[in-house]
């Protein structure tokens, strides 16, 4: 009886093999209004839509804007999402297997009609909840986790909800602070789990604010192979970028790169080259990386890059 329960499994599973080529899964986890749409535009943008796909893991909402109005959790609680399924297609994007993903409506808060999927050959996942699980975490080959000061964030927030979702102001402000329990709990715990944070904020030490272009720092942790950045960070770039040895909040050594927002276009132009040719690619470097609303962010597109750079290396390897 054995046996034959093996043989039918063996046959499942050889039914299943499509031969499909595994795709690179990249993560990009981060609370609401962190930045992670932005990151992951330019990220497909610069590889073009023929080699490289998004998904946003908050299309596993399992509750619309009406129903959530009579919930005790908002959307940055477990309960509120269908995370087993998440987790389901992730494993099955993650072996080359197409998927039917739901979709969650972020304009008007409705579940719409599930979309067909087919990974590409480079895959960009991005919302509250790609780094859950211990499942979720095993299928991709690089994480993120977007770590912005608390108050920028909000302020990202404001300015999103209320141009494009139809908040008011004071709705997204007294929003946030209901959520502000579960962020601590459920979303910012996942930053533990990612081999790149990324924060993007002003240097106070230079009299910066808020109000100021903002400066990237991106931690580099020692649990996937990073790009060798020391030979590019020589005089002819320092003043685009610089690299520190840092201890991280857990106490351990971690790489961070300092990429300064106040350099000028030349200078960051040069270290975005030098970081392209380590990759060793014959395709020219994009001139889309780092845009926001039509105006090109220097520390933005530095940091997309490090991101393309693990892309590109994990495919070639």
């Amino acid at each position: 009886m054995a046996d034959k329960q093996t043989e039918k499994q063996l046959d499942i599973q050889r039914a299943g093999d499509t031969g499909n080529k595994r795709p690179i899964m990249l993560a990009i986890a981060g609370d609401s209004a962190a930045g992670k749409t932005t990151l992951t535009k330019g990220l497909v943008t610069a590889l073009g839509d023929d080699r490289i796909s998004s998904i946003c893991v908050d299309d596993y909402h399992r509750y619309d804007r009406t129903e959530r109005k009579d919930l005790p959790f908002t959307p940055l609680h477990p309960d509120c999402n269908y995370l087993d399924i998440m987790e389901q297609h992730l494993k099955l994007l993650s072996e080359g297997q197409p998927i039917l993903k739901p979709v969650y409506n972020h304009a008007d808060g409705s579940l719409d009609r599930p979309v067909y999927v087919k990974p590409s050959e480079f895959m960009v996942v991005e919302g509250l909840f790609p780094l859950w699980s211990r499942a979720s975490r095993a299928c991709f080959d690089a994480t993120v986790f977007l770590d912005p000061p608390e108050e920028i964030r909000r302020a990202w927030k404001v300015a999103r909800d209320t141009a494009k979702r139809g908040y008011t102001e004071e709705q997204v402000l007294a929003d946030l602070d209901k959520r502000e329990p579960e962020s601590t709990a459920y979303i910012r715990p996942q930053r533990a789990h990612a081999d790149i944070v990324v924060q993007f904020s002003p240097i106070l030490s230079r009299g910066e604010t808020v109000e100021d272009p903002l400066s990237a720092t991106v931690l580099m942790r020692p649990t996937i192979p990073h790009p060798d950045l020391h030979p590019v960070v020589g005089d002819d770039v320092n003043e685009a970028m610089h690299l520190k040895l840092l201890r991280d909040d857990d106490g351990k050594p971690v790489d961070a790169l300092h990429v300064h927002s106040y350099a000028s276009e030349e200078a960051t132009l040069k270290a975005e080259e030098a970081i392209w040719n380590l990759m060793a690619v014959p395709e020219p470097l994009s001139d889309q990386l780092g845009m926001i609303d039509g105006q090109r962010d220097g520390p933005l597109a530095i940091t997309q890059l490090i991101l393309l750079f693990h892309l590109i290396q994990a495919r070639h390897t």
